[in-house]
């Protein structure tokens, strides 16, 4: 496997792709980077030189946020929202959606499993 930006890209799948594996990296900044380094993105990254690796892992890492850095900032962006109390800190802060989604319904996956309030089994009356 080849490692860029301290991530072992798989070697058996094309330039384009692999280099999606990277955080930070989606299909159309990896097709960029292809075009810098002028390597084929339909080449699979078993097929590249040494030379070819270096070249894409200098523009990774030069040219993009990536990884942890990128981490680190949006964790950073984050916090600052919660920080100064803005509603959208707020949201983050509750754990429900940022974004304006509806929260009556729906919102399962943010909000976590439902809890249930007030279930209680039936007894029997006694005669």
């Amino acid at each position: 496997m080849a490692r860029i930006a301290g991530v072992d890209i798989p070697r058996e799948k094309q330039v384009q792709i692999s280099l999606t594996y990277i955080f930070g990296v989606g299909r159309t900044t990896a097709r960029q980077v292809c075009q810098r380094t002028q390597v084929t993105p339909e080449r699979k990254v078993n097929e590249l030189t040494d030379e070819e690796v270096g070249r894409i892992r200098e523009a990774v890492e030069r040219g993009l946020t990536v990884e942890g850095d990128l981490r680190r900032q949006v964790r950073q962006n984050i916090q600052r929202l919660i920080d100064i109390g803005c509603y959208r800190g707020i949201r983050h802060r509750r754990g429900l959606p940022v974004r304006g989604q509806r929260t009556r319904t729906n919102a399962r996956s943010r909000r976590g499993p439902r809890k249930t309030v007030g279930v209680r089994k039936k007894t029997t009356a006694k005669k």
